[in-house]
């Protein structure tokens, strides 16, 4: 089954552009991640605005994802695609001149808004291009195994750039790769809408963002310190009102934004689960290992990006085998597959010394990438295969909101737990004064630069004792994440019963043919 207005290779060309506009959105999500020891120096962040830089861009994704996709399904998904690249183009600039945290906080929530528009528009284009249940499964494969190559790759150009460029050199890589899509995806891309979408409901648009960003602001801070603010209470109680409002107005909408009945589909429910779990554990493994390798193993961030290429083939492979394991065994037991092999790869990374054991990480990091690429993969393809095309865009968003709300509370939560987990374990020597004490405990990066400032006997005690109290954290966060992973394998043996291996679609796809 072919969609009779495109040639074959203008069908492989759009996923070769989809593929190019996720691996762009995927290594923004993790070139930050080796640049931030090099903006602490510079910008002079606070912990908390740490955070905030590391997990703005997966928030403001998370929070306008569900809004953008049903505009792509109503004004073009090429045509969404092409206005989100310049806009991401723009805000990369802008994100590589900061001049100050706060600024470069805007610009990563301003990436995240345009990253919003690209994400459910690959999809999309996807989902009606290829119409082949088949191929289908194959070319979300081959997109999630891309993500998954971006986030796993992105520490390797950002280390290659910081050896030689300062921090900003890691978003402005970004604006070739936008003209690329721009160009292409002007000439290649067909366009698709749904072709009577009704009306954008404008009190459903602000209470989604509302909600998202209130709930996950809330989780964020509550993670990092607790209800100690106004503030937070204030987001968690807006945040709450506004989803539970949204949901009931969604039940009673022609045309809603999302269509709740969905949820009621039990493979619906259980794969959205899937994909948010995944990328709560692969991001919060990224941030963990990139400062790992640099600020406890004490590795350039050149080699510390070349140490996790196995990850990236690992999840390369994982992939784009999920539609073979998919057809002989199914795709419950497929995502069961992925989480038991990613969560035997927690459990050995628990095991990290502060010594480098690195032939156990790269069987660490394969394990995992391969595991969480093929569950990706495999939930990814079941959210799109059970609704209509010409709902898409609406399936991508919420499909890939769980992706980057997973991500986001992976940083968050995780980092946050690290972080005071660090904290607790961390052993000084008395006769420190605050105004030393507090930097040190405030992150590993602070403890490294305020211990190179102090006599070297002392600074070597300082350097060792944060190495060793961040390791040890890492070893009860891996576990957690371990954990997870065995939960969820649990809950995926209930919840995707009898969900079949091939799932039909009609074949109908919504294109309008662009000459070209």
């Amino acid at each position: 089954m072919t969609n009779p207005t495109l040639s074959s290779a203008r069908k492989w060309g759009t996923l070769v552009i989809c593929c190019l506009a996720q691996l762009l959105i995927a290594l923004d999500m993790t070139v930050l991640h080796l640049a931030i020891p090099a903006i602490s120096g510079s910008l002079k962040p606070s912990s908390t605005q740490i955070l905030w830089i590391a997990d703005m861009y997966g928030f403001a994704l998370a929070g306008f994802l569900v809004t953008m996709g049903n505009i792509g399904d109503r004004i073009g998904r090429k045509k969404l695609l092409l206005i989100g690249s310049a806009v991401f183009g723009v805000a990369s600039v802008l994100t590589a001149y900061a001049n100050g945290p706060e600024m470069l906080i805007g610009a990563r929530a301003l990436l995240g808004v345009a990253g919003a528009t690209l994400m459910p528009s690959t999809l999309s284009l996807i989902r009606n291009v290829f119409t082949d249940p088949k191929e289908r499964t194959g070319a979300i494969g081959a997109w999630s195994g891309v993500a998954v190559l971006g986030i796993g790759f992105g520490p390797v150009i950002a280390g290659t750039l910081l050896a030689n460029f300062w921090w900003g050199s890691v978003f402005l890589i970004n604006v070739p790769v936008v003209v690329v899509l721009l160009v292409a995806g002007f000439f290649v891309l067909p366009e698709s809408r749904n072709p009577n979408p009704g009306k954008l409901d404008a009190l459903s648009v602000l209470l989604s963002v509302a909600g998202m960003l209130g709930v996950v602001y809330t989780i964020k801070e509550v993670a990092a310190s607790g209800f100690k603010h106004t503030d937070v209470i204030a987001a968690a109680v807006i945040g709450v009102l506004s989803l539970g409002v949204f949901v009931h107005r969604q039940g009673k909408l022609a045309e809603p934004l999302i269509d709740v009945k969905l949820f009621a589909q039990r493979a619906f429910s259980a794969t959205i689960g899937t994909t948010v779990v995944a990328m709560f554990v692969q991001l919060a493994l990224s941030l963990a290992l990139a400062q790992y390798f640099q600020l406890v193993v004490g590795w350039s961030p050149l080699k510390s990006g070349l140490a996790g290429l196995p990850g990236m083939v690992g999840a390369l492979i994982g992939g784009t085998l999920a539609g073979v394991f998919v057809s002989k065994f199914g795709r419950r037991a497929t995502v069961m597959l992925g989480c038991a092999l990613s969560s035997t790869g927690f459990v050995l990374l628990a095991q990290t010394p502060v010594d480098v054991n690195y032939p156990l990480l790269v069987l660490c990091v394969i394990l995992c990438g391969f595991g969480v690429a093929m569950m990706l993969t495999v939930a990814t393809d079941t959210v799109l295969g059970v609704v209509p095309k010409e709902r898409a865009g609406a399936a991508s968003a919420i499909s890939e909101t769980a992706n980057e709300l997973g991500g986001a509370l992976g940083i968050a939560i995780l980092g946050s737990v690290l972080g005071a987990l660090y904290r607790t374990n961390l052993q000084l020597p008395a006769g420190l004064g605050a105004d030393v004490t507090g930097p040190i405990k405030e992150n590993i990066g602070a403890a490294v630069a305020t211990a190179s400032q102090l006599p070297g006997d002392l600074g070597s005690l300082i350097v060792n004792t944060a190495r060793h109290a961040y390791v040890d954290s890492l070893g009860i966060t891996f576990y957690v994440c371990a954990g997870l992973m065995a939960a969820l394998a649990v809950s995926v043996w209930f919840t995707m019963r009898g969900v079949p291996k091939v799932i039909e679609t009609d074949e109908d796809a919504v294109l309008e043919p662009v000459a070209v």
